[in-house]
């Protein structure tokens, strides 16, 4: 049939239809629709036409355009046409013109203040990814720089993180010793680092940003508690001053670790731990009560850092069981593009590892900068944010840092010191340089435990005991799959956690497709309105009409799901009026709104479903399909096969038209 065709004319307009009560038809002794003197059914329009090169075109448009980047180019000379350009690969130059004294004063606040906490976590997280200290204050001096002048987001402050650190960590650990080869570890670590950039900046360079949003939060919820609480467990090393210890990152493994070697357990190191893990818990319990005290959450690092380290060396002739960090050299970065590891039996686990902490910091880093913006109303352009944090990456694995990403810790501080631009990320840069030319040797006695305290003060944050209560209310299957990541990384590994917590997305994701809702539509009386019978109790079905609405596209991933479901629903329905003698179940009407896309297998299940409904006298109706499905419907022919009668615009207008049409032959 032609699209327009199923158009009826000639209809009586005798008024009878402003009485629907007293109709009288073949098959409905009444129908409560209400009043259409004038009754028209409206045509079912044909999307324009285009060429497959056009489809393919707006396609790919929308698919990796949706923000759509080159409208600002239009109507432009090509002076302003470069101008912009290089406003759009250097976010500074959008702001810098503007800068004047007031936000510096901001920023130089902001950037003192989280330089102060940037220190202390730049050693600790190093010790964490069983680094060099003196690379994690590296990691907090070049990248910082770089991302002032490619980044788009004025508060986020970056560096080292704990899930990160963890990461790499974890999984060079597994295969190389720190302690037993520490220059091939530390070759392993920055050339993990240069693959972390290179897929970071790659993604956002082909704009393919959707790959980590196959990380959902109910998953990052669960692997974050679970990374959290191994971090946690795994600085007991150092609270506890155990010398040998395992480097294993599973519950079982660690605590048994603490227990075999209670011999080795020091007082004075529990003591001093102790202490100082009281105090800046306390800390960050004021500044979370009393977010304008920020600064005191801020300091408590340093200040923690500064005091343990001058009652160590106070105590030093008597405090021996307290390990210390030692000799830090003092200079800038040296560089280390010789050191990348791009041939030998270990590359394939250093572009891994790049792979799986360049997500990670990826996925934190734009969301801590999506946060911020929020709350300022301005928008951080997801694909800059990638190619700067990848970029950032590259550079810093050629000057002895490993993987860096924004910190929601640092950030919030920034955030909450009055940051006004990434200004703020330069002031922490140039205080981390003073410390690195002229305050190393100040650190000689900090103890190792002050690190341990600090890296549990951080990471006991991303423990977020509302978020996983809200994922239980909310959506069970995304409890599951958060507990499935926070048990995988405590019991089996952090890797292993994180597939298991992208595993459980991805089935999540099949479930919706090859599994989709349809739902029974009944009529709101005295209305057109058909919603579901289940959620309305006003709404009530028509008699003669099994209703139904897909809510999802028809795959070949669905098909066979879809027709097996809906004949079962043909056979309840049937079932249902044979019990209850009702009138005779004559039309199958599918409301196509929801369903955005169709394939062939898609179209040879509508057909086959309409030839198995005739062979029960039962005609089929489709009712609002998109432009892409009515098209494909169109070129298949299968309009021509549902016939005169078999498409509408609108389930009212279908049960209207298809109900005249029996008043007419009476």
């Amino acid at each position: 049939m032609g699209v327009n065709s199923n158009r009826i004319d000639n209809l009586p307009d005798n008024g009878t239809e402003a009485n629907p009560q007293h109709q009288t038809t073949i098959t409905m002794e009444s129908i409560d629709l209400p009043a259409h003197p004038h009754h028209e059914v409206h045509r079912v329009s044909m999307p324009l036409r285009q060429t497959t090169l056009q489809k393919l075109k707006q396609r790919l448009s929308e698919v990796f355009f949706p923000d759509d980047p080159l409208h600002r180019f239009k109507n432009q000379t090509w002076v302003r046409k470069l101008f912009l350009a290089l406003q759009y690969f250097f976010p500074i130059l959008q702001w810098a013109p503007e800068y004047g004294i007031g936000p510096f004063r901001s920023d130089l606040v902001s950037g003192i203040t989280i330089a102060s906490l940037a220190i202390p976590q730049g050693i600790s997280y190093a010790k964490l990814a069983n680094l060099p200290p003196i690379v994690g204050l590296y990691s907090s001096f070049v990248p910082p720089l770089i991302y002032s002048v490619l980044g788009s987001s004025r508060h986020l402050a970056v560096g080292p993180v704990s899930i990160a650190s963890l990461v790499m960590g974890s999984m060079l650990t597994e295969f190389v010793s720190s302690t037993k080869d520490p220059i091939l570890y530390l070759k392993l670590a920055f050339t993990a680092t240069f693959f972390a950039g290179i897929f970071q900046a790659s993604l956002g360079f082909l704009r393919l940003g959707f790959v980590i949003d196959f990380l959902s939060k109910a998953t990052l919820v669960g692997f974050m508690a679970g990374a959290a609480v191994i971090v946690s467990l795994q600085q007991l090393k150092g609270l506890l001053g155990i010398a040998h210890f395992t480097t294993k990152m599973q519950f079982i493994p660690v605590m048994s670790s603490v227990f075999s070697h209670t011999d080795e357990w020091s007082w004075q190191t529990m003591v001093l731990g102790g202490a100082f893990l009281v105090f800046l818990l306390t800390t960050r319990h004021i500044s979370i009560r009393r977010p304008k005290l920020f600064w005191i959450s801020a300091a408590a690092p340093l200040t923690s850092v500064l005091i343990s380290t001058a009652i160590v060396y106070l105590l030093r002739s008597k405090a021996h069981e307290i390990q210390i960090i030692g000799h830090l050299p003092k200079g800038l970065n040296p560089p280390s593009s010789n050191m990348l590891y791009f041939s030998g039996p270990y590359l394939v686990l250093a572009i891994k590892t790049g792979l799986i902490t360049g997500v990670l910091s990826l996925t934190e880093g734009i969301a801590v900068g999506r946060t911020f913006a929020a709350l300022k109303n301005y928008q951080v352009d997801g694909n800059k944010e990638m190619m700067a944090i990848g970029l950032m990456n590259m550079a810093g694995s050629c000057s002895s840092c490993y993987v860096t990403t924004g910190s929601f810790s640092r950030s919030a501080i920034n955030y909450n010191a009055g940051a006004q631009s990434a200004v703020s990320n330069i002031v922490m840069s140039i205080a981390v340089l003073v410390t690195l030319l002229f305050l190393m040797p100040l650190f000689y006695y900090t103890p190792n435990v002050i690190l341990a305290a600090i890296i549990i003060t951080a990471v006991i944050g991303l423990i977020d005991y509302q978020a996983a209560y809200d994922l239980w209310k909310v959506d069970k299957l995304d409890f599951l799959a958060c507990l499935s990541s926070f048990f995988g990384v405590l019991f089996i590994s952090v890797p292993v956690g994180l597939i298991i917590a992208v595993g459980v997305s991805v089935f999540k994701i099949l479930l919706h497709v090859t599994r989709p809702n349809t739902v029974v539509l009944g009529n709101i009386q005295g209305t057109h309105i058909y919603q579901s019978i289940n959620r309305y109790k006003e709404a009530l079905k028509v008699p003669s009409f099994l209703i139904l609405a897909i809510e999802a596209p028809i795959y070949f991933a669905n098909s066979t799901y879809l027709q097996e479901r809906i004949l079962r629903w043909v056979r309840e329905e049937e079932e249902w009026i044979r019990e209850n003698n009702e009138n005779t179940l004559k039309y199958l009407i599918l409301d196509m709104t929801a369903v955005t896309a169709i394939d062939t297998s898609g179209i040879e299940t509508i057909r086959e479903i309409k030839k198995l409904l005739g062979k029960r006298s039962i005609k089929l109706v489709l009712t609002n399909p998109v432009a892409s499905v009515m098209e494909k419907l169109h070129r298949s022919k299968t309009l021509d096969y549902l016939g005169l009668d078999g498409l509408y615009l609108t389930v009212g207008e279908a049960v209207s038209d298809i109900s005249s049409q029996w008043k007419y032959s009476v």
